[in-house]
């Protein structure tokens, strides 16, 4: 999360000093998770074939090796694009990382503290990340800020190497589906691609219409292809037949995508509004560190004490009343009156949706599916805060006059972020019915998704 943070603390002061335009900005800080949602999707399947610690170690070397590379760039087209290039090591860095942790704990206390920790990385690694970006932006050249990404990258890695246990492939000798490989990621890219590229070129422009048209159609081609062709597939339906596990992805997707939008606009709203400098607006967001650290650990203290879906609409909750709160804030204002609450309120949202969606993704899948199941949770994630930043755009660029009234499209994107904040909470408490995880050990675990509670409306 730290290059996402970093894309968002920093694309502003970037996108000037490379002549980008306001629009093309958002290409900085949405590239990244871009391309990390729509590869994650692979990334687990990869890790089930080769091994996950294998795969892992491979998707940082990437990742170490494009953010160097990245330094030496120029223009907003290079930078989006060794951007989303990094991003793709990313994508086979995090469910390996998850699965990992699922195959060294067993479903218990231990499991849901390692889960609720993994997800206080998000906002302790968008903030922290964010903060470190703006400090080397500000004082040296942006080229550093890559550069010390790559060096730090290249440290962490190689402690993974050496104290990292290895897990045994769950499908050694498995194949790729490799068909079904394209069709999802290039469906989400294009997808993706469209909604970002809008706030720049517009709708009147054909290939817009064009490339969502073909996003579409290698959608409906993926999931034939899933679902009747593939021998192998990298998302086997069967995942898809347990209670209440649509609408959790339709949650999971919609908070993210609000999220994206709250976090965007923040810094937006401070730099440009307001006047701050990248490394004051960094400063702003730095609540999310300690609020991340509590959220983490109060959703997994929550996990056997509540059931998911009130966590699920908590997190759903707390983004929404942020975006809210952004909304309807003077645009000028003292930090602490409006602002610092803002952030220590969405800190909730990512841990609180991330742990919840994660232990009952790993608890209700046997042990071989475990890295499908996270790199489901890890697309839905980062492919919705890359998606919702195009969603807000689109909104801010058409009604902005012409950029003439940036604080009216700045308030008509973040409604809209309140509006999937909403649909993902209701949606939450209606259709998701999951009981409380109180199972300690692998004695519990079962080859199928357990029987839960069911939804209104849900097939017998």
């Amino acid at each position: 999360m730290m290059p996402f943070g970093s894309g968002l603390a920093t694309g502003l002061s970037i996108g000037d000093q490379i002549g980008a335009s306001g629009a093309e900005v958002a290409w900085i800080a949405a590239s990244y998770p871009m391309s990390q949602g729509a590869f994650v999707l692979i990334g687990g399947r990869f890790g089930d074939v080769y091994g996950h610690k294998n795969v892992l170690l491979a998707g940082a070397t990437w990742w170490v090796v494009w953010s160097l590379v990245t330094g030496f760039c120029h223009s907003v087209v290079t930078v989006s694009l060794f951007r989303g290039l990094t991003g793709i090591g990313a994508a086979f860095i995090t469910p390996n990382a998850v699965a990992l942790l699922a195959h060294t704990f067993p479903p218990g206390r231990l499991r849901n503290i390692a889960m609720g920790l993994f997800g206080a990385m998000a906002p302790l690694g968008a903030a922290g990340g964010g903060a470190i970006a703006a400090l080397l932006v500000q004082l040296t050249p942006w080229k550093w800020m890559f550069f010390f990404f790559a060096m730090l990258g290249f440290s962490v890695f190689s402690l993974v190497f050496w104290m990292v246990p290895n897990a045994p492939p769950s499908d050694k000798g498995g194949t790729i589906d490799w068909v079904g490989a394209y069709l999802g990621v290039g469906g989400l890219i294009l997808f993706n691609f469209v909604w970002n590229q809008a706030p720049i070129v517009g709708w009147q422009n054909p290939y817009e219409y064009i490339l969502l048209l073909i996003s579409i159609l290698h959608f409906c081609a993926f999931a034939i292809w899933e679902a009747r062709i593939a021998q192998s597939p990298i998302l086997p339906f069967d995942i898809w037949t347990a209670p209440s596990v649509l609408p959790l992805i339709i949650v999971v997707f919609l908070s993210f995508m609000s999220f994206g939008v709250v976090s965007w606009y923040t810094f937006e709203w401070n730099i440009n509004i307001r006047g701050y400098s990248i490394l004051s607006a960094a400063a702003a967001v730095q609540p999310l560190t300690v609020g991340g650290a509590f959220a983490a650990f109060t959703a997994s203290w929550l996990i056997p004490r509540l059931s998911a879906q009130y966590i699920l609409a908590i997190g759903a909750g707390a983004v929404g009343i942020s975006n809210l709160l952004l909304a309807t804030m003077p645009a000028q204002q003292i930090y602490w009156q409006t602002e610092f609450w803002v952030v220590a309120t969405v800190a909730f949202s990512p841990d609180f949706i991330f742990t919840a969606s994660q232990i009952v993704a790993s608890n209700s899948v046997s042990r071989d599916k475990q890295g499908i199941a996270g790199s489901l949770v890890g697309t839905l994630m980062t492919y919705g805060m890359s998606t919702g930043l195009g969603f807000g755009g689109t909104v801010e660029a058409y009604t902005n006059h012409d950029g003439t009234h940036l604080l009216r499209g700045y308030r008509n994107a973040l409604y809209l972020g309140i509006g999937f904040a909403g649909l993902s909470l209701v949606l939450s408490l209606l259709f998701i019915r999951i009981k409380k995880d109180e199972r300690e050990g692998w004695a519990d675990t079962v080859e199928t998704p357990e029987v839960v509670e069911r939804a209104p409306g849900s097939a017998v």
